[in-house]
């Protein structure tokens, strides 16, 4: 008897969980649901598993959303595809539910079990679905059915596919504001599906009461649904139905639909052509960039290189380049943040004397914006002012105001200078950094903030890297070392760690008779912070030098410090020794 009753156990204790009050009881139970109906098998999974999940009457969206996911990938244990149908009716019951997550989720499952579908189980099985779900009485299942039209429809015969354009131009029409937004967010993927014949009449028609709806979000997401229509459509198409609109959504009373429209406009203007774009779209852009909303600003400014790339260069500096001019010194910091990001890609469309001339000037007055983040956005992106002006004029009329940076007092900017020495080394040359830059670096060393001398540290070894031993033994090394006498001890540790990165770019020999004396010498100091950071040190520096070294200098060394009176000290003196101990073993 016991053999016999064993197939039930599975599901008698997953009911038992699922009513338990223990919310993570119930949670686990749901994420084990594939492994229960393996154990259970495919005939009882869809005779007994499926029926029970879809009474399942949970009140708690945590577990009603694992249900939804769970659901969307169990094709395999109802016994495959041609037996999917049998998934629809529990995420029906959950498209319906209160909670968005829940429900777009559900769409999400039930759009992926659709798409596997056999198409005679779609018209049977999944369009009813959807019908039911439009005819809802509750605006929930309005909404989510809007989501699964792009699935019932290419499989759906003639009759079935006029009936289903029909539900949803009553959907793009429906009393709730809900659904006519998830109608115009959905309106893309359903166009993709619908022939070209109905695209022009039906689809265009729903388009336009969208764009005509009283409440501005589902305006703004019709203006999302331009950009997808607009590459459905044929350019002359787009010009005459999606032009008229997005030229009227820029001068919406709406901010939002105007930032919708500033964020779409490339994507419309890629749908449209160059033509048009420099014929129409032009003037909606210009007055994007000089709109009374800082956040529309915000959005048009970020797409101001991208424009100017589809003008070229005469209608760019004609057109585009005031209303840059203008952002530049605009009352919005986050505007000129968002201009400063993009704005070095301007110089590589306008050409050099047009950089020189009109560009120029703008980034010296954003490099020296009193906003730190304006300041960084120029700073990141000057190489590609390099390429287009050359290292001589970039050096004299941007220099100037780099060096004037690394000392800026937010520590952010100073942090992203360090981190753009060494560009601008490779760049300028050895020469001209000796000259310049040479000395801020190793300021930087010195620094207040913990993140400026340590990114200050990595910068010594890059710089090493990148100009040389020889170099570096001439310029950074003696500094280094002359500078292990700081009377504070956070200082002595950064110079140590700076030691340590140096080492293995300077090679064995410079590390032994350079570096090596001065880490030993500071295993003597008084703070034992600074012992045990030695002791780390010599641990990185085992691979390095000969095992003879390791044997005279650095074990004695070690040995003293594991005797030491701090617990830390003799804890990392101890760990390097035993990598002492591995080393002489494998060698």
């Amino acid at each position: 008897m016991a053999m016999l009753d064993e197939p039930l156990y599975p599901i008698a204790i997953l009911i038992d969980e699922l009513k338990n009050e223990d919310l993570q009881l119930r949670l686990n139970s749901i994420r084990r649901l594939s492994t229960i109906a393996r154990a259970l098998g495919e005939e009882r999974t869809r005779k007994e598993l499926i029926p029970f999940l879809s009474e399942n009457n949970d009140d708690d969206d945590e577990v009603l959303l694992a249900m939804a996911e769970e659901l969307g990938v169990f094709i395999p244990y109802v016994g495959g595809v041609e037996y999917a149908h049998v998934l629809l009716p529990p995420l029906e019951t959950l498209c319906s539910v209160e909670e968005t997550c829940v429900r777009d989720k559900a769409v999400e499952s039930l759009c992926r079990i659709g798409s596997q579908m056999k198409e005679s189980d779609i018209v049977d099985w999944f369009v009813p679905l959807v019908k039911r779900l439009a005819a809802g009485e509750w605006f929930t299942a309005r909404v989510s059915s809007c989501g699964l039209f792009h699935i019932a429809y290419p499989s759906s015969p003639d009759m079935l596919k006029a009936e289903l354009r029909s539900i949803y131009g009553q959907l793009c029409q429906d009393d709730m504001p809900m659904v006519r937004r998830s109608a115009a967010s959905n309106l893309g993927k359903f166009a993709s599906t619908v022939e070209q014949s109905h695209l022009k009449t039906d689809v265009m028609s729903m388009f336009e009461d969208l764009t005509q709806d009283d409440q501005d979000s589902v305006r703004l997401l019709a203006v999302e649904g331009c950009a997808a229509l607009g590459k459905l459509l044929e350019p002359q198409e787009c010009v005459s139905h999606i032009l008229p609109v997005i030229i009227n959504f820029s001068q919406d009373k709406s901010w939002r639909v105007r930032y919708m429209v500033a964020n779409q406009l490339y994507e419309l203007s890629e749908a449209v052509g160059p033509e048009t774009t420099r014929s129409d779209l032009v003037p909606a852009y210009v007055r994007l960039l000089r709109d009374n909303e800082a956040e529309v600003r915000i959005a048009a400014a970020g797409k101001v290189t991208k424009f100017c790339q589809i003008l070229g260069p005469a209608l760019a500096i004609q057109h585009i380049l005031p209303c840059v001019k203008e952002l530049s010194s605009d009352s919005s910091q986050h505007v000129r943040s968002a201009l400063a990001s993009v704005i070095m890609g301007m110089a590589p469309v306008l050409g050099k004397d047009a950089t020189i001339e009109q560009l120029l000037p703008i980034f010296l007055s954003l490099l020296k914006d009193e906003f730190p983040d304006v300041r960084l956005n120029i700073i990141s992106k000057l190489d590609q002012v390099n390429q287009v002006i050359g290292i001589d004029l970039l050096s004299q009329s941007l220099l100037p105001a780099i060096v004037e940076l690394a000392e800026d007092r937010h520590w952010r900017v100073r942090l992203a200078i360090i981190e753009y020495i060494p560009l601008l080394a490779s760049q300028l040359g050895v020469r001209f950094f000796d000259d310049k830059l040479g000395a801020l670096c190793m300021q930087w060393l010195e620094d207040k903030v913990f993140s400026i001398r340590d990114a200050a540290a990595n910068n010594l070894k890059r710089l090493a890297e990148e100009f040389g031993p020889e170099w570096a033994m001439q310029h950074i090394v003696p500094q280094v070392l002359d500078k292990m006498n700081n009377p504070h001890y956070l200082y002595r540790m950064t110079f140590l760690h700076a030691i340590a990165l140096l080492s293995p770019v300077m090679g064995s020999d410079i590390t032994y008779q350079r570096l090596l004396p001065v880490v030993i010498n500071a295993s003597k100091d008084r703070v034992p912070n600074i012992k045990f950071n030695v002791a780390k040190v010599l641990q990185s520096l085992l691979p390095i030098v000969d095992s003879s070294v390791v044997e005279k200098t650095i074990r004695p060394c070690l040995v003293e410090l594991s005797e030491d009176p701090d617990v830390d000290v003799r804890y990392f003196a101890h760990q390097a020794i035993q990598s002492c101990d591995q080393l002489m073993i494998s060698g």
